[in-house]
């Protein structure tokens, strides 16, 4: 079935097609509750409501504009519902790290973080403080803007600029820790 029919069936509810839509995007769109989340329970909590906001939503709110609309259209749907998740408890304006406690890192060599594993990177990625990683994955994974980052999480660009130094600081950190074990 291609992504236009699977679409096409799903705003119909026709449950085949609704199992086939959750079996072939569904590692991927855990992936995405996982990288915002953090945790994996909450995650799947997140992917949980996200599939039904999916199911509800897909008649009215989806077009099909191409090959990759789908998937673009459910990707979104899982940010917006892992955002909603982290407004709904406050976690972005929190933050575990105090700057302070953030040593101003580099990391040595970029080729060296190239070899590290993607799993190994996404992982680091999941540790850091919530705040922290909501910000570093809407503007490395989505490519937003600050301004459009501040719009989402309604926080001010310079707290999203901050944040995102901050993140990537104690990304740098962790990264050269993981390379010292090695």
């Amino acid at each position: 079935m291609t992504e236009e029919e699977l679409a096409l069936q799903c705003q119909k509810a026709d449950t085949k097609a609704q199992k086939e839509l959750y079996e072939r995007y569904g590692g991927v769109l855990f992936a995405i509750c996982l990288r915002y989340i953090g945790n994996r329970e909450e995650a799947e909590d997140v992917f949980h409501d996200g599939f039904i906001r999916v199911f509800q939503s897909i008649k009215n709110q989806f077009a099909y504009q191409g090959v990759g609309s789908l998937k673009a259209w459910l990707s979104r749907v899982m940010v917006n519902e892992a955002l909603g998740y982290l407004r709904k408890k406050s976690i972005q304006t929190k933050q575990e790290v105090l700057m302070d406690e953030i040593p101003d890192t580099q990391i040595s060599d970029d080729e060296d973080v190239n070899k590290i594993p993607r799993s190994v990177l996404l992982k680091l990625i999941s540790e850091l403080p919530d705040g922290y990683r909501t910000v570093f994955n809407l503007y490395v994974f989505e490519e937003k803007s600050h301004k459009e980052i501040a719009a989402l999480l309604g926080i001010t660009e310079h707290t999203s600029s901050s944040q995102f130094y901050r993140a990537k600081t104690l990304l740098a950190k962790k990264i050269n820790e993981y390379r010292k074990k090695l």
